[in-house]
């Protein structure tokens, strides 16, 4: 969403400087949530056009996370219950704005983002999943150090229970027995077949529309995040509010669970 005001610009101009040279995160999980509540109060027909606009702020919400030096950006798009539990034609309509918007911006050539999927791609349609892996494989050539992973079809607890899956299957591949696969268990063993292995955990999780709960969203990596809450829908998720959530931000002290 931009705003051009002077009064708006300055304020804005303000933040920026207040947090130059300040502790920012390396990594941001973004749960936007609030398009269709977007949709309904701005008198819109059905929440279509809701995900629609969310949709193309993302590339906003980019644009600001690279001029800052944010160079990792996970989106939680969609999860297994909203493909299970929505009505059939905005399912459709949600896979097919995926598609078109990962076509178009993130695998198109100049891209400034290298793409990066999680969760379980079988879930999705054929040409949604197709779309996805083509952007993937087309990102390959970004080489700013932008990485936007987008989690599609996720849940937190299935990536657990995957991963814990993909790692007995490794240990049986290799002759080991139960008791040793448990007494050599360690944290990173998980970390290594998750959805996002390869990535660093994110600093900070933004979630848009007052909600306050994780809703399933990077269970594991996000166990020392800092999490913050706007109460704006996505759609209307401004810079400024943006900015201010990396000002409460440089203002914790993390712990990291000491």
């Amino acid at each position: 969403m931009r705003i051009t005001t002077p009064v708006y610009a300055l304020y804005v101009r303000r933040l920026r400087r207040r947090l130059r040279g300040g502790a920012l995160p390396r990594h941001i999980g973004l749960i936007m949530d609030g398009n269709r509540r977007w949709a309904r109060k701005a008198g819109l027909a059905g929440p279509s056009l809701g995900h629609r606009a969310g949709a193309e702020h993302v590339d906003d919400v980019l644009a600001w996370c690279e001029s800052l030096g944010i160079r990792h950006v996970t989106v939680f798009v969609c999860s297994t219950e909203n493909l299970a539990r929505r009505g059939e034609a905005e399912v459709g309509f949600l896979m097919d704005l995926i598609t078109q918007v990962v076509t178009e911006r993130l695998a198109r050539p100049g891209a400034r983002w290298r793409l990066h999927v999680a969760g379980d791609l079988s879930v999705l349609p054929d040409r949604t999943a197709h779309a996805l892996k083509e952007a993937v494989d087309a990102g390959r050539e970004v080489t700013t150090g932008n990485h936007v992973t987008l989690a599609i079809g996720y849940g937190g607890r299935q990536e657990v229970v995957d991963a814990v899956r993909e790692l007995l299957t490794e240990h049986a591949e290799e002759g080991r027995s139960l008791a040793d696969a448990a007494a050599a268990f360690e944290p990173a063993d998980i970390a290594r077949h998750l959805w996002t292995a390869g990535h660093p955990d994110p600093d900070l999780v933004i979630r848009t529309s007052g909600e306050q709960r994780m809703s399933n969203f990077l269970l594991w990596q996000a166990a020392y995040a800092e999490l913050y809450f706007c109460d704006a829908h996505w759609p209307a998720f401004r810079e400024v509010d943006f900015l201010r959530a990396l000002r409460s931000y440089a203002a914790r002290e993390r712990r990291r669970g000491r």
